[in-house]
């Protein structure tokens, strides 16, 4: 499956993933990607990503941890996700993101 990427500095990238894996592992694989210090645990948002608007209705809702950490953060946004609570799955086809601002 294909990702389409927008890093921190406003380069596009396009990544292929083969799922079952989730979003914070593919990001954490790339040069430009997230720390996910907590190795996807939901415990740390260094996984924190904007996902597009019109994606947000294929993800599932987030649950309870996921919003307390992002309440949390400088830089969050109505589109705002842990990159670790998102597993990739073939309806994620061509899922748009961007990479949150470090906090």
């Amino acid at each position: 499956m294909l990702l389409h990427v927008m890093d921190r500095d406003g380069n596009q990238h396009e990544l292929t993933a083969h799922p079952p894996t989730s979003l914070m592992e593919v990001l954490r694989d790339v040069e430009y990607g997230v720390l996910a210090t907590c190795g996807g645990s939901c415990a740390c948002a260094t996984c924190h990503v904007y996902v597009a608007p019109l994606w947000l209705e294929q993800l599932p809702p987030q649950h309870s941890d996921e919003r307390e950490l992002i309440s949390g953060l400088e830089h969050r946004h109505s589109t705002s996700r842990l990159s670790c609570q998102i597993q990739l799955a073939p309806a994620l086809d061509g899922l748009c993101v961007t990479l949150a601002p470090e906090e």
